[in-house]
């Protein structure tokens, strides 16, 4: 009897990747929802998901701290019909209420804050299950058994990890390794042409270790769709103009407004906007799977899915590495407050250097607030 050949792999979709080394495949534009129930009403926010959803863009991201829990309600009550159709990602470890132990990684705290996010998402399981961010001087082998038994409970399917420094993605991988469990699935860095950090430790550390990439704000928070003026007050719609704290203490830099400025004139001579250039140049790099968008409203979505049309070029890589080098952020010296730099502790003077940072990035948004004003 003669053996029947063995069919060959076929390709991979172009539409969906692998992410990391499971078996789950992502189109690469996730929803991000950090909007939906703040700037974005309820309405709206159902609409841009099933909008998202027809066109085969299934992967959610959203959080147990965006708009105090309200996101993942108003996402919940969208993807109620059609649970299954969607990858449904949260976060945990950010502040949920007053308390030391409403916040972080303890055992106590991961199961309390995923059971709190099953009841808001009005689901029995979430797909994908991230860490929000490290937190420096907390067990991370605790943490990693309590989401370990979260899985064997049926309630989280796959775990990752957003904000996490090469050392801690290591770290965390080796701990599911001694405890016999799946690694985690996704690494989920900000990554974006004016903020190339993650290129020195994240993404290797995250290929190395079989994490796929999910990088957020690939538009720097709106800065890199050219919307902002060096020297100029921004828009009062815009986030900068409505005072986000968040991206006054840390996009909304002088540098890279000018950077964008730059990136706005090279794609009006390739025919398309800057947020296109942008997101396209994330999407060129290997070892990024898939890249968050967060829209405000149904115009910003389109925008988005229209930029995967552009085919980036050489050309423009080499105009991108000009204006900030690999592995480089845009302004000298900068540092972000919510992930201070943690390996310098003096034995004398210095203090904390999670308050020097913070001290500093205070000064920075008062004299922010006052240009904008």
């Amino acid at each position: 009897m003669t053996a029947r050949p063995i069919p060959a792999t076929p390709p991979e979709s172009p539409s969906y990747r692998y992410l990391g080394r499971s078996g789950l495949k992502v189109p690469k534009l996730a929803l991000g929802t950090m909007m939906f129930g703040g700037p974005t009403d309820e309405a709206t926010s159902h609409r841009i998901i099933s909008k998202a959803k027809d066109q085969s863009f299934f992967f959610l991201d959203t959080a147990d701290a965006y708009q105090g829990g309200l996101t993942e309600e108003i996402v919940g009550r969208a993807i109620r019909s059609d649970r299954d159709g969607f990858v449904l990602a949260t976060k945990f470890a950010n502040p949920a209420g007053a308390g030391p132990n409403r916040q972080g990684i303890s055992r106590k705290w991961v199961i309390e804050a995923t059971e709190a996010s099953l009841r808001r998402l009005g689901t029995d399981h979430i797909d994908i299950l991230y860490f929000h961010r490290a937190i420096f001087d907390a067990p991370l082998g605790e943490a990693v058994r309590a989401v370990a038994d979260l899985v064997r409970a049926g309630k989280v399917r796959y775990f990752g990890l957003s904000n996490f420094r090469g050392w801690c993605i290591a770290e965390v991988a080796h701990l599911a390794d001694q405890f016999g469990i799946d690694r985690p699935v996704a690494s989920q860095p900000l990554y974006n042409i004016v903020d190339r950090t993650a290129e020195v430790e994240q993404l290797p550390a995250a290929h190395h270790y079989g994490l796929g990439v999910v990088s957020y704000s690939p538009l720097a928070r709106g800065v890199l769709t050219g919307k902002y003026r060096p020297g100029a007050a921004p828009e009062a719609e815009s986030r900068a103009g409505r005072g986000d704290r968040r991206i006054l203490e840390t996009e909304w830099r002088a540098e890279s407004i000018g950077i964008a400025e730059s990136i706005a004139r090279h794609a009006a001579e390739r025919g398309i906007p800057a947020a296109t250039f942008a997101l396209s140049w994330v999407l060129n790099n290997s070892r990024v799977t898939a890249a968050i968008a967060g829209p405000r409203t149904e115009a910003q979505w389109d925008a988005y899915v229209a930029a995967l049309d552009y085919s980036f070029t050489a050309e423009d890589e080499a105009l991108v590495a000009s204006l900030v080098p690999d592995g480089h952020v845009s302004t000298p010296f900068y540092t972000d407050p919510s992930h201070p730099v943690e390996g310098r502790v003096p034995l004398t003077g210095g203090g904390d250097a999670t308050a020097r940072v913070a001290a500093r990035a205070q000064e920075r948004v008062a004299e922010r607030i006052a240009r904008a004003g």
